[in-house]
């Protein structure tokens, strides 16, 4: 489904008949226009923003596109829809642009994920056609409050078209490096003191403008007072409408401006008619009005007429469109209209907001109509409406937006509403947070399993559709969680279950429950029958047109192929699918960053070091949107495994620190935890005291119980004991380790785990060269060497370091292998100690605080670094808080001078 597009947004508000002309704020706007690329108006509500912008246009000769902002512009799609139907309405003399943004229009379309960046890019080439010089202004930018959008106009500025000329109009600064265009010249301001009226314009607006005939006195005294702010001056002049002692009036019009505000209401409502003022205070609740919606909200017909007078009033009401159908409050009226109603008629409220929330369902508005549903404190409602938009809002990519309201919704009313525990059950699923799924769906089961329930309890159902099919999908959630808790077995018993309960025409819910039996057969180890159930599914005819499900599975097959030692196989199943994805002529899908992260890795392993680099910044580039669950947390262990690979173990440490920040528990078995990826780098530091404290934090013990999923714990382990040997001589760690070892290995091959099975054979070959024995390592080493040599594996040797360097040369001397042996000793001697050198401090800096630390140098801001970075803002805080810590400093331009001062 498109994107609706709310024309009345694009509309440039008109001027009134009656304004204060400002020839100096217009001379400082042409001359901005000539000579930077973004013009910041920049002031509080009441500021006379958008009625200078109207008279400043209405005489540019530039083509203007007009774009107003409002809370829901910060859903990056719907933003991006609306910034290309302002480009659309650009027209020139000889030119038209309605095509403009048309490919981009279909990027917005559901399940296509192109990353946000390539999107404008895209655009902004297509700007650059546009034969005449043209302004866009962003109003009420204010509203915006999301890093990807910011993001956006970030972006746009960096490669701004020459004909275009950017304008803001917002409440405060926008997140941008502002100071850098300064330092550039592209940028003009106006800000707060710019706007304020002078005495003469404050005189040309109180007697001119508003009719009043104040003296010259009066007018300094209340322009003082209001220090020129225009919303002050305009409340005032209402308030003294049909007064005769002005004066008084004026000198009594003092104090801060909530109080003042309160007065002004008071004197403005009380002066009005009472079907002027009850018109005014029911709408308050309204953030956009026409004449269906107040005539629906307050019970009248005649509500277009209503809007009229208001509008004639100067009643703070503001066309959208030119056509006068759609309005709005100036904002801060409708803040104190309605603080006035809830105080004075608060019980009204909640009848107000439920006829709107009618109003919007009606008119097939259903965010609007799930807000006023909330606001007027009718859960009921709003679950019935959640319930109805579920299963769109779910294929449109937006469980994360609805689980948002529902989680508003009081508990009891799930234990009735059979659907709508589900949907929960899968919104929360599908955001990592399975701990409260079981309770849902245990909601809706009871009324399948308790007979007594459906006689004496009322059930409510809003879409019947889903309630039909509700067994099924109760049991692939089911078998959904207990794969994300580990539970494999009963992964595959609800997998079955929910197949066996769906009809055969259903096919989407079929490869649903085939896709879990196979990721439950890979959590148990049972690779094989996995990898068969995954290509079947690939094979079936009726998947080839599911791009989303072909990628997914590929993901799945590919990881499973490296872990049976395939590296060629999983290239192959990467390979195929981007060429899937590239043959087609649409937007970047949902895990198609997966991939590329999934062929840098492979590159790594293979000590193509700069390739798997190419590889794994493609996928960083497509990740803003396309990610699959948990998907963030992987590219932080992929660049770990890269800069380790490089030499830099601080820095791979640093990054597997952020993975553990942003983990996600997903469906897919965690067969490398993160504490034990951290932990084997403690060991290539030398870091033994660490180490030891994973292993008593984990509570591990040689003896325990084996199985695919814990393997990798149980390597980690068998390599502290290595380690502990060497450097403690304790022959009792040794022994532990080759016992672990063994037993490690016979349950690989047991499994077919051939990529496990070559690092246990490394590490046993280890075993036997700490303790000195070299003609029992090369035996397990030899094994390695011929399982690995055909895959092409390097790193799982090379990272090993000089004790495996030692016995490559062993085995170079007793012809093992030769070629490869040689191949793999070049490779150790290409890599390169990037660690950082020792800093002269008591706590040094890690490599990731070292590259936040540089970019504090920069003009770039705090979200501009973190984007920079690859991290999120809370990251990013952590790191610049840090750095602050152990460099004795409290703000950026100390950590700087400090940091300078140590030649850091």
């Amino acid at each position: 489904m498109p994107i609706p597009i709310l024309y009345s947004k694009l509309y440039i508000p008109p001027l009134r008949s009656k304004i204060v002309v400002r020839p100096r704020l217009i001379e400082k706007l042409n001359t901005g226009l000539r000579n930077s690329n973004l013009t910041l108006i920049s002031a509080p509500a009441g500021s006379g923003k958008t009625t200078l912008l109207s008279k400043w246009i209405a005489n540019c000769n530039y083509q203007i596109t007009w774009l107003s902002l409002d809370e829901a512009d910060n859903d990056l799609s719907r933003f991006l829809a609306h910034f290309i139907a302002a480009l659309q309405k650009i027209e020139g003399s000889q030119f038209t642009v309605t095509d403009i943004g048309d490919e981009g229009q279909g990027m917005l379309q559901p399940y296509n994920s192109m990353p946000s960046e390539l999107l404008l890019s895209t655009l902004i080439n297509e700007i650059t056609d546009i034969p005449e010089p043209f302004i866009l202004v962003l109003d009420d930018y204010h509203v915006i409050n999301t890093e990807s959008v910011e993001h956006i106009l970030f972006f746009l500025l960096e490669h701004l078209p020459p004909q275009m000329h950017l304008v803001i109009a917002s409440r405060k600064d926008p997140d941008l490096p502002l100071a850098k265009l300064r330092v550039r010249n592209q940028l003009t301001e106006l800000r707060a003191t710019d706007l304020r009226f002078t005495a003469d314009e404050a005189s040309e607006f109180l007697n001119h403008v508003m009719g009043l005939h104040l003296s010259g006195n009066d007018v300094a005294t209340l322009e003082t007072r209001t220090e020129g702010w225009i919303a002050g001056l305009q409340l005032a002049a209402l308030s003294m409408q049909g007064k005769t002692d002005t004066s008084s009036f004026i000198h009594a019009f003092a104090g801060s401006h909530r109080f003042v505000l309160d007065y002004l209401v008071e004197e403005v409502l009380q002066y009005q008619p009472d079907y002027v003022s009850q018109f005014l205070l029911q709408t308050a609740i309204l953030d956009k009005l026409n004449a269906s919606l107040c005539d629906a909200v307050t019970r009248r017909e005649d509500s277009k007429s209503m809007l009229g007078v208001l509008e004639s009033r100067n009643l703070f009401t503001l066309p959208l469109d030119d056509k006068r159908q759609w309005y709005r409050y100036h904002h801060l009226f409708a803040d104190v209209l309605r603080s006035h109603v809830t105080e004075k008629d608060p019980e009204q409220i909640p009848d107000l907001h439920h006829r709107a929330s009618i109003w919007y369902e009606k008119n097939n508005m259903l965010p609007d109509a799930i807000h006023h549903a909330f606001a007027a404190q009718n859960f009921e409602r709003a679950a019935d409406l959640l319930e109805y938009v579920w299963a769109e809002m779910d294929i449109n990519l937006q469980s994360a937006v609805w689980s948002k309201w529902v989680k508003r919704l009081p508990d009891k009313l799930f234990s009735v509403r059979p659907v709508l525990s589900v949907a929960y059950a899968w919104a929360l699923l599908e955001s990592g947070e399975v701990d409260n799924c079981e309770t849902r769906l245990k909601d809706a089961e009871r009324w399948f399993d308790d007979k007594e329930i459906l006689e004496n309890d009322k059930m409510i159902v809003v879409d019947e559709e889903q309630f039909r099919s509700l067994p099924a999908t109760i049991a692939t959630a089911h078998a959904y969680c207990a794969l994300v808790l580990g539970n494999a077995a009963d992964t595959l018993q609800y997998a079955q279950k929910a197949f066996n309960l769906t009809p055969v025409e259903d096919y989407v819910r079929h490869i649903q429950a085939n896709t879990l039996l196979a990721l439950a057969l890979y959590a148990s180890g049972k690779l094989a029958a996995a990898t068969r159930t995954l290509i079947n599914i690939l094979t079936n005819e009726q998947t080839s047109d599911h791009i989303l499900t072909r990628i997914g599975i590929a993901f799945i097959l590919a990881e499973i192929r490296e872990v049976q030692g395939q590296l060629q196989g999983a290239m192959h199943t990467y390979q195929q699918a981007l060429q899937q994805v590239e043959g087609r002529n649409t937007p970047t899908p949902v895990g198609v960053p997966d991939l590329y992260r999934g062929i840098s890795e492979l590159y790594c392993e293979r000590n193509e070091l700069e390739t798997a680099s190419q590889y794994l910044l493609t996928s960083k580039k497509l990740s803003e949107q396309a990610l699959l669950i948990g998907g963030q947390h992987r590219l932080y262990i992929a660049e770990s495994r890269l800069m380790a690979a490089q030499g830099n173990l601080d820095g791979a440490i640093s990054l597997l620190n952020d993975a553990e920040r942003s983990y996600i528990r997903g469906a897919l078995p965690d067969i490398q935890p993160i504490a034990a990826l951290r932990t084997k780098l403690w060991l290539a530091q030398g870091k033994l005291t660490e180490a030891l404290m994973w292993v008593h934090e984990q509570e591990l013990s040689p003896d325990d119980s084996l199985s695919f999923t814990n393997e990798f714990d149980y390597i980690t382990l068998s390599r502290v004991f290595i380690a502990r040997y060497r450097v403690e001589q304790t022959n009792d760690a040794i022994h532990e380790a080759l016992k672990l070892l063994e037993r490690l290995l016979f349950s690989a091959e047991e499994g077919g785990r051939t990529g496990r099975i070559i690092e246990i054979l490394v590490l046993q070959a280890l075993a036997h060269e700490a303790q000195g024995n070299v003609p029992n390592a090369l035996i397990p080493l030899e094994r390695a060497l011929t399982l690995a040599q055909p895959e092409g594996y390097i790193r799982v040797f090379v990272n090993e370091g000089a004790p495996i360097v030692a016995l490559l040369h062993q085995a170079e001397k007793h012809n093992i292998s030769p070629d490869y042996v040689r191949k793999l000793l070049l490779a150790s001697r290409q890599t390169v100690d990037t660690t950082p050198a020792k800093q002269p401090l008591s706590e040094p800096l890690s490599e990731r605080e070292l590259a936040v630390l540089a970019l504090l140098k920069t003009d770039l801001t705090g979200p501009k670094i973190a984007d920079e970075l690859m991290i999120a803002m809370s990251t990013m805080r952590t790191h610049t808080q840090n750095i602050y810590n152990k460099l004795g400093v409290n703000n950026r331009r100390a950590a700087v001078r400090r940091a300078e001062e140590l030649d850091l």
